[in-house]
């Protein structure tokens, strides 16, 4: 027996040395033997260690390719069942588009913008990939959208998602004048009923929030009455300035409208006046 690095594995027997290894538990259920018993056909010490060490390391990396095959691979629904062949195509690729759209259409617009816009051409770019934009099918868009689907997302948010993808893929389409169709454009949205997923809130629990507003009265509260009074968005309310707020009139108002540190969301919120 030996005493360099792993010692049990040599063993003399007569005038030869063997390999001996006993074989994981885990492992054993490919073995007809729980041990691996190998004749190194030499008499010779520190040539059987070496012949060992080199059986044991060949053996450490099978068993590993063993464990692994085990292992459940992450993401294997995407996979294709032939891998697509190299693209010949001189189109210009998705996430290419994407600069160009926000090269274009972002100056002047806020983080939010950018950010859903992002947000939604790298969900297409992780589930079928950066593509030229000639190469995505119609029957592509339809997976994609069984995926949100999947996630849960609402059909609102689904249209919502697919309403800037189509908006990037078209600018570069009519921009650079590409003689290809937008997969996107023709895709079945389903009308499902979102309302019964999402239901409002109860107007006790309204009432009860503002009576809550008025004990505490402090800034943070006052702004969530306001919020429960006239149903505006966080950023309209949080970006009021004094002169919006119209108190000395018959019926008190909010005069919403934008300033240079806060735009309004759509072009519907420039008519917004709150009651």
């Amino acid at each position: 027996m030996g005493n360099n690095c792993n010692p049990s594995y040599v063993f003399l027997k007569g005038n030869a040395y063997y390999f001996n290894r006993h074989v994981p538990l885990d492992i054993q259920p490919h073995y007809k033997s729980n041990r691996i018993i190998l004749c190194l056909k030499t008499s010779k010490r520190d040539l059987a260690i070496r012949s060992a060490k080199s059986i044991a390391q060949r053996l450490e990396d099978y068993w590993l390719s063993l464990r692994l095959s085990k292992i459940d691979i992450a993401a294997l629904h995407l996979l294709r069942d032939k891998p697509l062949s190299p693209s010949q195509s001189s189109c210009m690729q998705l996430t290419e588009a994407l600069d160009f759209y926000l090269r274009l259409k972002g100056a002047g617009k806020d983080k939010v913008f950018k950010r859903g816009a992002e947000r939604n051409i790298q969900s297409v770019v992780d589930v079928l990939g950066d593509r030229p934009l000639d190469e995505y099918a119609s029957s592509d868009a339809a997976n994609f959208r069984d995926y949100l689907l999947k996630k849960g997302l609402t059909t609102n948010s689904v249209k919502r998602n697919f309403a800037t993808i189509r908006s990037v893929i078209n600018l570069s389409i009519q921009e650079h004048g590409l003689d290809c169709k937008n997969a996107f454009s023709k895709v079945f949205l389903p009308d499902l009923d979102d309302a019964k997923r999402r239901k409002p809130i109860p107007i006790e629990d309204i009432r009860q929030i503002q009576q809550d507003c008025r004990q505490a009265d402090d800034e943070a509260r006052w702004l969530v009455a306001l919020i429960s009074d006239t149903g505006m968005r966080l950023s309209e309310a949080t970006g009021l300035h004094i002169d919006d707020i119209k108190l000395d009139c018959e019926i008190p108002f909010i005069d919403l409208k934008p300033h240079s540190w806060r735009t309004l969301k759509t072009k519907g919120s420039l008519k917004g006046r709150y009651h």
